[in-house]
């Protein structure tokens, strides 16, 4: 599994998009170095894994709501904006 996200993150990386939409910058914080956060379709633990972000990645928030007491925020990567999901909002820290 870690062989197919490490590839498909450094390409995202250079991906090139407009920062343009308007949002809060946050950051993601506190992962565990082995670990990566889940981005999913979804505001939820049930919702396909789209991609893992590791600690540090930059992301603009847009909105978040409330699934089942947990708070989950709907984010798009600053450097390649079209890539959007979701996020625990547990793992994010204002940028």
């Amino acid at each position: 599994m870690h062989s197919v996200i490490l590839p498909l993150m450094l390409s995202i990386s250079f991906i090139s998009g407009c920062v343009g939409m308007g949002g809060a910058r946050a950051v993601v914080d506190r992962v565990d170095p082995d670990e990566l956060l889940k981005l999913r379709a979804g505001p939820g633990l049930g919702f396909k894994v789209i991609v893992g972000l590791p600690d540090g990645t930059e992301l603009i928030r847009r909105d978040c709501v409330t699934e089942v007491g947990q708070l989950w925020c709907r984010v798009s990567l600053a450097d390649a904006p079209s890539l959007t999901g979701y996020v625990s909002a547990d793992y994010l820290s204002a940028f």
